[in-house]
């Protein structure tokens, strides 16, 4: 059969299950880019240095969401896994289930603890990682007091949010997220310009108005996971259960996606450093560029998630061979969707990049970074459903963190640095060379995807 043909499942029930999951997963993530881009833009409005400090503020509280995920992703390995298993060991499975929510759920608030005390620390010396200008330093701690105790939020509603994702409960994040939204939007404007009877606490609003919002989140995703939720059956008093059968496992899969994800952040915060020394203009101009990519992959990431979902649920019920169909399948829609993608970009950059106050020269270099965007999508699309969705479905965790990390530190930041600050190349080329590994993690994937080595056994505990 030829590689085209494979490209297409013959199962066309196939397609509306992808669907089915990733749409919802899709338009909450457009949700959630859209309170950053909100965010952005009305910073934006309080100038250049108020927009890059709230910008490198977030790289840092990106960092943590990235673990987030990670732990998030990694627990839901599994339990699509056990979700899967149901219809052959009904009763191991959905004890190992919760055993594996019980362990994410305590990562999860040891991490934040962790990161919150960092911030309370030194919130100057964190943002001086990122530039050497005194006044969005200052601008930046402002920015990073109001975040402390979001972390919390923040993290029990991602992780929270992906597992009932991966027992196909993916519309009641959706709803909550579109809340969520309103009411970010309603504290920013409120907080950050001193409307509705608030004072105008400017960069700091924003902050406040980012806290409230995940705070509302936070409490009506994990009330209904804890004491609503029938499928899982997971309640408060589960945090107390023993884990020590199911631990080593846990580790052994869920451990190599935290850590891949987790240097993953740092790699990308390191290109954010990169990016924060060679000038202000740079720094805004990726301000406003970063936000557009993401919402113009929304898709591609509910497809990944989807692709996650539906591998380990098949795999889950023993059937390897239309696994490796569904993997093809999963191949072509991300080729397609890194197409649709590129074309989004070009098409928006123009308009969404006037939307900004900024200098002519910003403007200039944040189109070229929109350029560069739309090229390096094309592989991006195709390598994050392969391996954040369907080779991290199949079990195979620790080679992703393998290459995850080989790609970015062996290729990419070398290459950036050098575009950057030796050959002094356009911004174009230097965020290509930032984002090489995209496109060379998109060709590895494919090899390893017809090697049929990435489908791992996982069990369910003693």
């Amino acid at each position: 059969m030829s590689l085209f043909k494979k490209l297409i499942v013959s199962d066309k029930g196939f397609y509306g299950k992808v669907f089915t999951l990733a749409t919802p997963i899709a338009l909450q993530s457009m949700i959630t880019i859209g309170v950053n881009m909100l965010d952005t833009i009305m910073v934006g409005r309080l100038g250049e240095d108020a927009l890059s400090a709230a910008s490198l503020a977030n790289s840092f509280i990106s960092i943590y969401h990235i673990f987030c995920m990670g732990i998030g992703m990694g627990a839901s390995v599994l339990v699509s896994r056990y979700w899967g298993m149901r219809s052959t060991e009904p009763v191991k499975a959905v004890e190992a289930l919760k055993k594996t929510i019980c362990i994410m759920l305590r990562i999860t608030l040891c991490l934040a603890a962790l990161f919150a005390v960092a911030t309370f620390l030194m919130p100057e010396t964190v943002m001086s990682m990122y530039t050497p200008s005194a006044e969005i330093i200052r601008l930046g701690a402002i920015y990073f007091r109001y975040s402390i105790i979001t972390y919390f939020f923040l993290g029990l509603s991602l992780v929270c949010t992906i597992v009932l994702r991966s027992v196909g409960q993916v519309r009641i994040p959706l709803f909550v997220s579109i809340g969520a939204f309103f009411v970010n939007l309603g504290a920013n404007y409120a907080f950050i310009f001193g409307k509705l009877g608030a004072p105008r606490m400017e960069i700091a609003g924003a902050a406040i108005g980012t806290l409230i919002a995940r705070v509302f989140e936070a409490s009506v995703i994990c009330g209904y996971l804890l004491f609503v939720d029938k499928k899982i059956g997971f309640r408060l008093r589960h945090m107390a259960m023993h884990v020590s059968d199911l631990l080593g496992e846990y580790v052994r899969i869920s451990i190599p996606v935290l850590i891949s994800d987790g240097i993953l952040a740092i790699g990308n915060n390191t290109v954010a450093m990169v990016i924060g020394r060679l000038g202000d203009t740079m720094v805004a101009a990726n301000a406003i560029t970063s936000v557009t990519q993401q919402m113009s992959s929304v898709v591609i990431q509910g497809v990944c998630q989807a692709g996650a979902i539906v591998t380990g649920q098949t795999l889950g019920r023993g059937e390897r061979e239309k696994t490796m169909e569904q993997g093809y399948g999963f191949l072509g829609l991300g080729i397609l969707l890194g197409l649709l993608a590129a074309i989004i970009i070009l098409v928006i950059s123009g308009p969404i990049i006037a939307s900004y106050k900024v200098s002519e020269e910003t403007a200039g270099i944040a189109k070229q970074l929109m350029q560069a965007i739309s090229l390096i999508i094309l592989f991006q699309a195709t390598n994050s459903i392969m391996t954040k969705g369907v080779l991290r479905g199949g079990g195979d965790t620790k080679m992703l963190m393998l290459a995850d990390n080989v790609f970015l530190w062996v290729l990419s930041i070398p290459l950036g640095i050098i575009a950057g600050f030796v050959l002094k190349l356009p911004a174009f080329w230097i965020y290509v060379g930032l984002k090489f590994d995209q496109i060379a993690k998109a060709v590895w994937c494919v090899l390893r995807l017809r090697s049929g080595k990435w489908i791992k056994k996982i069990r369910v505990g003693k």
